[in-house]
């Protein structure tokens, strides 16, 4: 490893990650990976593995989480502030622009005919996340079934998702065996812990206290707070596997936006540098400029939301990090995590097949009862988003133009169809 940095010279390796940070989790991972480890070697391979392996068992954003492990370890608490900050702030200043032009424009024509072009791209794109996480996770015939359990619980039955990933966890946990190799004798301290956990949950909760208090347990912005809040501890498998979730709640529960409304927030976010939980401030800012009537309340919705999903990202890191070397010791823990990755991949098929139908079909309903699919009346199929859907798919798949170049391609083919067939004025 080379000497550290200074203070000033690591904030700017920071703010060009977070500028830069297109593609998603494994981009993310690529770019900080060459810029801390290989080009200025503060972190060595086994540390930067190992951190990757501890930031995968949380919730939340993985990449962000790595990002602020990397300042930790570098210049500590305010080290790791400042990575986790400014890899989520340039995306969250971005994603809050364009959320407030989607509230007050999304309905215009040529808006709309954007849109029309790259849902049919996030479609693609999600089934891309789909085969990759799937040619990792699924590695022997147990994690095919917890995939295909998770799938069918969800789209089948409506489980919610915390009890997909809390299942799975179990599942992983018990198969293990518990011999391995021992832990580290040298253990962080115990108050150390404990102080650095009730300082972070409270810097995380109390806000949400305080909104509870002052405007009551029935107000939108409080309903943000907990409905953010609670997500912010089930949202392992990244952005992909927690939006089958949160669109069940945010779209079918509390009706703040519509399910299409649901994926042109995927493809804003898609388009931005930063996670793509950043997806969630998107809904935060729909919902409460709508039921506020304002653009005051939408930001302040926005910045409840990103509060409560990246605080606790925080807590995570601050109260974990002195324990990565000793929990990545730990046999039955990489079991649990195994079965839950394994159960993502599911969950993400879930996801595929919502997405799809509300994309290419008018007309999509859920089936009454017990068992509740979601099912598409035929004849409402939208040739024209199919058509486009098959060439997001194989500009990604087959000619590798990465997420950037095929979202502008079929956001360019959504207005060329509009304009010749529609008449877009």
């Amino acid at each position: 490893m080379t000497p550290s940095p200074t203070f000033a010279e690591a904030t700017k390796v920071w703010a060009r990650i977070g500028c830069l940070s297109f593609g998603g989790p494994a981009g993310q991972i690529a770019l900080m990976h060459r810029e801390i480890v290989e080009e200025r070697k503060w972190l060595t391979e086994q540390q930067y593995l190992s951190a990757l392996n501890f930031c995968m068992l949380l919730p939340g954003p993985e990449a962000m989480q790595l990002a602020t492990y990397a300042g930790w370890r570098v210049h500590g608490i305010k080290g790791g502030l400042m990575a986790g900050l400014l890899f989520v702030l340039p995306g969250a200043c971005v994603v809050l622009a364009l959320s407030m032009l989607y509230a007050a424009y999304g309905n215009l024509p040529w808006i709309e005919a954007i849109f029309f072009g790259v849902k049919a791209a996030v479609l693609a794109i999600v089934i891309e996340a789909l085969l990759r996480v799937a040619r990792r996770a699924l590695k022997g015939n147990i994690d095919w079934l917890i995939a295909g359990a998770a799938f069918f619980a969800l789209y089948c039955f409506d489980v919610p998702f915390p009890l997909i990933i809390i299942a799975a966890g179990l599942v992983g946990f018990f198969r293990s065996n518990a011999a391995g190799t021992s832990p580290s004798t040298t253990r962080p301290s115990l108050t150390a812990l404990f102080a650095t956990t009730g300082a972070w949950t409270a810097i995380w909760l109390m806000p949400l206290a305080l909104l509870a208090m002052t405007l009551g347990t029935n107000h939108v912005l409080t309903k943000i707070g907990i409905f953010f809040s609670q997500l912010a501890v089930v949202t392992f498998g990244g952005a992909y596997a927690v939006l089958s979730y949160m669109a069940q709640a945010a779209v079918e529960q509390h009706g703040w936006l519509t399910a299409p409304e649901m994926i042109d927030g995927l493809a804003l976010a898609e388009t931005t540098p930063g996670p793509l939980i950043l997806v969630t401030q998107f809904v935060g800012y729909l919902a409460a400029s709508r039921e506020m009537s304002s653009i005051w309340g939408g930001f302040v919705g926005a910045v409840i939301t990103l509060w409560m999903t990246f605080a606790p990202c925080f807590l995570w890191i601050f109260a974990g990090a002195p324990y990565i070397e000793h929990i990545g010791k730990m046999p039955r823990l990489s079991g649990a995590l195994a079965a839950i990755t394994a159960a993502v991949v599911g969950v993400i098929l879930n996801l595929s097949v919502w997405f799809g139908l509300h994309v290419l079909f008018s007309k999509v309903n859920r089936v009454e009862g017990i068992f509740k699919p979601w099912l598409p009346e035929w004849q409402t199929l939208d040739l024209a988003a199919l058509a486009i859907t098959v060439v997001a798919a194989l500009a990604l798949l087959r000619l590798h133009l990465g997420i950037p170049k095929t979202l502008a391609l079929c956001a360019a083919l959504g207005v060329i169809w509009k304009l010749a067939f529609q008449g877009l004025v």
